[in-house]
């Protein structure tokens, strides 16, 4: 299975559940994400946590295939990507995100989208899109670690710690994969301390300008993925002249 669900009354827990592709998000991968959160919204649960099975949370867009991919077929991903963040962000339940390993691109945007997010000692971040011309996400890291920071980050495709995570907002509580369940039964506790319908109208207010800017950060995407090129910019990404010989090169998943 793609993704292995733990359902309980109040509360789910989705793994990501292809290890042996670092949890890459396959267009398969994100239409079950946002089919499990949709059928979680109608079942009214309180709270939902995102973590990855195997060595990281994940390592973002699967590139694999990607040469057999028309640009019109890869614009599509590229948006239903950005629909399952707003999915996230927007939830009518608390989403709590569980991370570990080595992180990339749109994994650390899924990360981002949560309202609450934890990682485990020795995790690491990045977000490279924009060396392929890709805007997704962008304004979101924004609203967590402020504009500078954000910018910051997104030039130099930097590879943040947790601990520089952590000082700038970006993750706010650091725990071990063996207190993940107790971070989960935490979460579920706040997410039921008000009676459901006081809960709806908190996230509602509290999510507003998420919603407001959901057709903007959208329009940016389609914008930046449709400029001519995407493949070329994307295979450019990925094999880098001179990589192979400096022994540097990695691999698809890895990079995206």
């Amino acid at each position: 299975m793609i993704l292995t669900i733990d359902r309980q009354t109040t509360h789910w827990s989705i793994t990501l559940n292809r290890p042996d592709k670092l949890n890459a998000l396959s267009a398969e991968m994100v239409e079950a994400l946002i089919d499990a959160l949709d059928t979680a919204a109608a079942a009214q649960v309180a709270a939902v946590s995102l973590q990855g099975e195997g060595r990281c949370f994940s390592a973002g867009f699967d590139m694999s295939g990607v040469e057999q991919h028309s640009e019109g077929d890869l614009l599509l991903r590229f948006v239903r990507i950005e629909q399952l963040l707003q999915r996230v962000a927007g939830a009518p339940f608390l989403t709590v995100a569980l991370a570990h390993g080595r992180n990339f691109g749109a994994g650390v945007d899924l990360i981002a989208a949560c309202n609450l997010r934890v990682a485990a000692p020795g995790t690491t971040f990045r977000m490279p899109g924009l060396q392929f011309g890709l805007v997704l996400g962008s304004a979101r890291l924004a609203r967590i670690v402020g504009v500078r920071e954000a910018q910051r980050l997104l030039e130099t495709s930097a590879t943040f710690d947790v601990e520089r995570a952590l000082r700038n907002g970006f993750i706010e509580q650091v725990a071990a994969p063996e207190q993940f369940a107790e971070v989960q039964a935490e979460a579920v506790a706040r997410a039921t301390a008000l009676p459901a319908a006081s809960r709806a109208q908190l996230l509602a207010v509290l999510r507003a300008s998420e919603f407001a800017q959901a057709d903007a950060e959208l329009a940016a995407l389609v914008r930046s993925a449709a400029v001519p090129g995407l493949k070329q910019r994307i295979d450019a990404y990925r094999h880098p002249a001179g990589a192979g010989q400096a022994g540097t090169a990695s691999t698809p998943a890895q990079r995206s």
